[in-house]
């Protein structure tokens, strides 16, 4: 290749950006395999209330939930990173929900103290908002998401859905070859 002003520039972009992408990935990686994660956005109070919500989404009955999958610290890191935008949306609809938990149960503290009815009940007043449909969205990412962006931990959901993490797949032998043989090719 024909070294050229834009070729080198190109390039010298690319080296310089190479220690940000790694220490990146290697925060990443240390925040996925901390044994106490800590959140990035949301706080101590907060956290707790997402997390019941997400748990009523992905329940533990009958198996591992939001909750064992860790899924608040994807919705964490989400709001960090990606999902900035959507803080607000978070901030009113936590408002909202806490306005609407204070009407239905005046003598409850917090969502995560409502038994599993009276959450439920709490949830059905807002399951057509936007708030509820972006936490329906961000519980189901991060319960099968990929595990280095904070949920999913020790791949419960993948295990949950029999996927196993290859790094290449492979079509299922002779399925190529039945199409060549009856002439489908």
């Amino acid at each position: 290749m024909k070294t050229t002003r834009r070729n080198w520039f190109a390039t010298c972009l690319a080296m310089a950006a190479w220690p940000n992408v790694l220490s990146a990935l290697q925060q990443a990686e240390t925040a996925a395999k901390s044994s106490t994660p800590t959140f990035e956005y949301l706080d101590p109070a907060t956290a707790p209330e997402i997390e019941a919500i997400a748990a009523q989404i992905i329940p533990s009955t009958g198996g591992p939930g939001a909750r064992e999958a860790g899924v608040i610290y994807f919705i964490d890191r989400a709001l960090s990173t990606f999902a900035i935008d959507d803080r607000e949306t978070y901030r009113t609809g936590m408002a909202q929900l806490q306005q609407k938990r204070q009407e239905l149960f005046p003598d409850s503290k917090s969502i995560a103290s409502l038994s599993n009815e009276q959450q439920m009940a709490l949830i059905r007043t807002i399951e057509t908002s936007p708030f509820f449909a972006l936490l329906r969205t961000h519980t189901v990412l991060g319960f099968l998401g990929n595990p280095s962006y904070g949920g999913n931990r020790g791949e419960i959901g993948w295990k949950l859905i029999d996927f196993e993490d290859d790094m290449a797949w492979q079509p299922p032998f002779g399925y190529y070859d039945a199409q060549v043989k009856e002439g489908k090719s």
